[in-house]
């Protein structure tokens, strides 16, 4: 398989997404940003049989699989998802802090706020970390793995290939387009985690809960130190 496919695909997919982030008025972007990402995975993948599916990491315990839904598998793929995300929130989680103040450096100290309502999880989760791990950790990191099948080495038990970094990349530059800020390329750091997450699971589940953790996460900790930001 040819990398120019995949390539072009993504840039394709990042380059619409921000396009809709400026077109679109501040209450639909999330919306319009993760219909163009769930229907681009959907014709890239999700409409093919189930072999393909897994292959992409997207059957997340048959719930996108064209098979009778199974609670038994549904529930330990969920477990699986949910005991990994937990494991990398507990290792990277306090260093993030640190670097937070660090380069930051607060003026004022911490104010615990209340924790994220439950429409806010549900967006971080379904509306963001949902439809971009579809895409870019399923259905980009998988093919572009597959474009470069020499390209492998193992890091903490998980086969790592080129779309790991290369959709990282593309997915740092996605970010960098809709709002043209440098800090907004250091999401490519927690995306090689996402990567890494999608390798050692063979699926999308714990990148999903793991990048809506990071984001949840980030802002409670902003809102802690700059409230009403």
């Amino acid at each position: 398989m040819s990398a120019a496919r995949p390539l072009s695909v993504a840039f394709a997919v990042t380059g619409a997404v921000a396009l809709l982030s400026f077109a679109l008025p501040p209450e639909w972007q999330s919306t319009g940003v993760g219909l163009c990402l769930v229907g681009a995975t959907y014709l890239l993948v999700l409409r093919r049989d189930a072999e393909h599916i897994r292959h992409h990491g997207l059957g997340l315990g048959g719930l996108f699989e064209p098979v009778p839904l199974e609670p038994r598998r549904l529930a330990a793929a969920l477990w699986c998802a949910l005991r990994w995300a937990l494991a990398c929130a507990a290792i990277f989680f306090p260093p993030f802090w640190l670097g937070f103040v660090l380069w930051w450096n607060p003026s004022r100290a911490f104010h615990w706020p209340p924790p994220p309502d439950a429409d806010l999880v549900l967006t971080q989760l379904l509306g963001i970390a949902v439809p971009e791990e579809m895409f870019y950790r399923g259905y980009v990191q998988t093919a572009l793995d597959d474009a470069f099948p020499s390209w492998r080495f193992q890091l903490f038990g998980a086969t790592i290939g080129a779309g790991v970094i290369l959709g990282s990349l593309i997915f740092a530059c996605g970010h960098f387009a809709t709002h043209a800020h440098p800090a907004r390329l250091t999401v490519f750091f927690p995306s090689l985690v996402f990567g890494w997450l999608r390798a050692r699971t063979g699926g999308v589940g714990a990148s999903v809960f793991f990048h809506a953790a990071c984001n949840l996460y980030s802002a409670y900790i902003t809102d802690g130190y700059y409230p009403h930001h």
